[in-house]
C-alpha cells in the first residue's frame, strides 16, 4: 500500500522522504476570503486585475459567491486583515474599480495593434469585462499566507507518493495551484485504476514512476511560466507594461493559442 502525502506546502510527509525541495519566497502575501456578490449572475468566469501592489483575483464559487486571492505586500496584507468587514469590502471594491493613470504612449500602441487585429477580423481587445461589485464577505473567512515557489524533485519514494501543494507550489496569480493539484489526483487515479483492471500490482514502482514523470512534465513548465508572469508583472516600467499589454492582446485575439493555453491550464 502507498501513503499519499497531501499535507500542504509544509508537508511532513515530504520532509520524512528526505527529498530535495527547490523553493524561493516572493515578497508578497496572499489575502483570501469568501465574497458575496452584490448581484446574482451566472458567475462562471474568473476575473483578475493587476494592481501596482500585485494581482487581485476573483474565482467563481456559485451564482452569488466568489473566492478572493489578493496578492500584496506583507504590510498591506496585515492592514487588510485588521480592517472591519465593511471597510475591507470598501477597500476591495476600490481595488477592483479604481482607475489608475495610463500612459498615452502605451494606449496609442495597443490601439494601433487593435486596429490591425480588427482589420484581420480578430478581436481587438477594445471590449473590457467589468468586475463584479462585492456587497459583503463571509464572516471569519479572511486569512493570509506568504507566497512562494516550491517544487519537490521527487514525487515518489518506496511506499509514498506526493500530490498537490506537498509536491509543488505556485504563485496564485494565474489560479493554477488548485488545477495542478486536481491534475495530480486525476492522473494518479487513472494510473491506479489501469493497474487494478489489468490485474497488476498497484505498488509496483513502474506505476508510481509513470505518475511522477507525467506530472513533472506538466507541472514544472506551468510553474515556471507562472513565475515568469509574476516577474513580468512585478515591473511597472513602460517597456514591460507595453510588452505584456500587447502580448495579452494578441493572445486573446488568437483563439487557437488561447484554447491551447486554457487546455494546458486545466489539465
Amino acid at each position: 500500500m502507498y501513503e499519499i502525502g497531501a499535507d500542504g506546502a509544509n508537508s511532513a510527509v515530504r520532509n520524512a522522504m528526505g527529498v530535495q525541495y527547490v523553493s524561493w519566497k516572493y515578497d508578497h502575501t496572499g489575502v483570501v476570503a469568501t465574497l458575496q456578490l452584490a448581484e446574482e449572475s451566472e458567475n462562471t468566469t474568473a476575473w483578475q486585475r493587476f494592481l501596482p501592489t500585485g494581482p487581485i483575483a476573483l474565482l467563481p464559487l456559485n451564482s452569488k459567491q466568489s473566492s478572493l486571492v489578493w496578492s500584496t505586500s506583507p504590510e498591506h496584507a496585515k492592514e487588510l486583515l485588521n480592517l472591519p468587514e465593511e471597510r475591507f469590502v470598501d477597500a476591495l471594491n476600490d481595488a477592483l474599480w479604481k482607475q489608475y493613470p495610463r500612459s498615452k504612449g502605451i494606449d496609442a500602441c495597443t490601439a494601433w495593434v487593435g486596429s490591425i487585429l480588427h482589420r484581420l477580423g480578430l478581436p481587438d481587445g477594445a471590449q473590457r469585462q467589468l468586475p463584479p461589485s462585492i456587497c459583503e464577505i463571509t464572516p471569519n473567512s479572511r486569512a493570509a499566507f506568504p507566497l512562494a515557489f516550491g517544487h519537490s524533485t521527487k514525487y515518489i519514494a518506496p511506499g509514498v507518493v506526493l500530490i498537490g501543494d506537498a509536491a509543488h507550489r505556485v504563485h496564485p496569480l494565474a489560479g493554477q495551484g488548485v488545477n495542478l493539484g486536481f491534475g495530480d489526483i486525476k492522473d494518479l487515479t487513472e494510473l491506479l485504476t489501469d493497474a487494478l483492471y489489468s490485474g497488476l500490482d498497484i505498488t509496483h514502482s513502474d506505476w508510481m514512476q509513470k505518475y511522477e514523470t507525467t506530472r513533472q512534465r506538466h507541472n514544472v513548465p506551468t510553474q515556471l511560466c507562472v513565475d515568469a508572469l509574476y516577474r513580468l508583472y512585478a515591473y511597472n516600467i513602460p517597456p514591460f507594461v507595453l510588452a505584456r499589454s500587447i502580448g495579452l492582446q494578441i493572445t486573446n485575439a488568437l483563439h487557437p493559442v488561447k484554447k491551447l493555453l486554457m487546455s494546458h491550464a486545466t489539465t
